[in-house]
């Protein structure tokens, strides 16, 4: 296995990630982000419940931080874990939780992309309070089987002090071609809800957990931007920015049940810990516009 590497720079820095992920979006998305500023790096050929493979993966790759954005989330949509309940506990928890153990064993931090569709609304967070979940807080969603095994894999992970729990949730970039983007999702449903969620601008916060790779920081953080967006303010943004003739529908959570298996989450993650950390960090809708909205641009600034 070779270290892949843009330029010498990785040499100066000592930085050398082990990716695993190769050909999901996140992870393909590191390893161009890595490319992009030195940073030798390489993916991991082994699989995650493979004990012996991920240790043959760390012996080639002598890495200083393991990456991890493999896993189950189902095709063409969490529905798929419903069904596939063994293949999902395989990846999302007995991978997740080998990789962490290897890792612990050599020293080495592991950066786990898992998600913050763990939380739903409830009394003490309601919908519209600004009242959102911690990094502390008990997972309280339970509606799809992909959740639980995710809230189950991260309250063990709290057991090993190598590892960084980053909770995504519905994770935007500014490729609005690809069809794990959240935005390119519901511009192509037929009817949409519309929820106030948490989300995660990848452009912006991809190259936030390198930065926390370098800082070895570790625990569980709400990996979102500040604040929530809903469903029909980034399809206003879309219609204002990207398509003047777009229009769209809305239906409520009990229409939507009906042509869904597994209910899906909508919550509120509050980002406190990681605009501490990172005081750049920008709200969702501001990030929405500089790093979504505005380089596709495609309709006149209206004045």
């Amino acid at each position: 296995m070779g270290l892949a590497t843009a330029n010498g720079d990785s040499q100066a820095s000592g930085l050398r990630f082990l990716i695993y992920g190769r050909t999901g979006w996140i992870g393909g998305l590191l390893g161009r982000l890595c490319a992009d500023r030195g940073i030798a790096f390489a993916y991991g050929a082994g699989r995650l419940e493979n004990r012996s493979q991920l240790e043959a993966d760390i012996a080639a790759a002598a890495p200083t931080h393991v990456f991890n954005a493999a896993g189950v989330t189902g095709r063409p949509n969490v529905d798929w874990c419903e069904t596939h309940r063994a293949e999902t506990i395989r990846a999302n928890v007995v991978g997740t939780l080998t990789l962490a153990d290897v890792c612990r064993e050599r020293g080495l931090i592991l950066i786990n992309y898992a998600t913050g569709c763990i939380f739903e609304y409830d009394e003490k967070h309601p919908l519209g309070s600004g009242v959102g979940f911690l990094e502390e807080d008990t997972p309280n969603f339970v509606g799809s089987f992909y959740s639980k095994t995710k809230a189950m894999v991260e309250e063990l992970l709290k057991n090993y002090e190598n590892v960084c729990t980053l909770r995504v949730r519905m994770p935007i970039s500014s490729d609005l071609t690809n069809p794990r983007n959240f935005i390119t999702k519901i511009t192509r449903y037929d009817k949409v809800v519309d929820i106030p969620n948490s989300m995660t601008i990848l452009d912006e916060l991809l190259p936030i957990s390198i930065e926390m790779a370098k800082r070895n920081l570790t625990g569980i953080w709400n990996f979102t931007n500040p604040g929530v967006v809903s469903h029909n303010e980034i399809l206003e943004m879309y219609r204002d920015y990207i398509d003047p003739e777009f229009s769209w529908r809305n239906f409520t959570l009990a229409e939507q049940a009906k042509v869904i298996v597994a209910p899906r989450s909508n919550n509120e993650l509050d980002a406190t810990k990681l605009k501490k950390e990172f005081p750049e960090l920008l709200p969702i809708k501001e990030s929405l516009i500089k790093n979504v909205f505005q380089p596709n641009r495609k309709t006149p600034i209206r004045p």
